[in-house]
């Protein structure tokens, strides 16, 4: 039996006597710049004021450390990841047709094509076309021009890529200006 692990990389923060610097650049609880002082001397300041000595980063020379409270402080990292993860927006949305979608249908697409617009994502329009449908390409880039009028008649339109023949129908990408 074979047990895997996995593991997540986490920025490790080090905190009070975890530091392995001579000297640290400190911030205080206010967020003021103290400057450069030594280790032990930044440690003496957070010990005084009851908070910890957290180091921010350590990519930069002399580390930069702060004094707050270490749960609150993680509390906050926390809350920075979330928000970075949630939905920003900018994604590829696709929105089908068909050949024989009706006028209140094609509404109702456009509808959920302006919601994808206004979040900020681009829209991938296609319209596939099956059988005797490939012969009659013209009336599915009516179709199609028909739609693209709908949504820019709320939404100015960019296209990204014109109206284009592909081996299974038509499709074409826009974004909003």
């Amino acid at each position: 039996m074979v047990i895997r692990q996995t593991y997540t990389l986490q920025k490790r923060i080090f905190v009070n006597h975890q530091i392995r610097a001579n000297e640290v650049r400190l911030i205080d609880e206010n967020d003021t710049q103290v400057g450069v002082v030594r280790l032990q001397e930044a440690l003496n300041m957070a010990q005084e004021r009851g908070l910890d000595l957290i180091q921010v980063t350590e990519k930069v020379d002399p580390p930069v450390c702060k004094i707050g409270d270490y749960g609150k402080y993680l509390y906050r990292e926390e809350k920075k990841a979330k928000e970075a993860k949630k939905h920003t927006g900018g994604d590829l949305k696709e929105v089908r047709l068909t050949y024989t979608m009706s006028e209140h249908d094609l509404q109702t697409r456009a509808d959920q094509a302006l919601k994808f617009l206004g979040r900020g994502d681009r829209i991938r329009v296609t319209l596939p076309l099956r059988g005797r449908q490939k012969a009659l390409e013209g009336f599915a880039r009516e179709k199609m021009q028909k739609f693209l009028t709908m949504i820019s008649a709320s939404v100015p339109l960019k296209m990204e890529r014109d109206i284009r023949r592909e081996p299974r129908g038509l499709s074409t990408i826009a974004t909003k200006q």
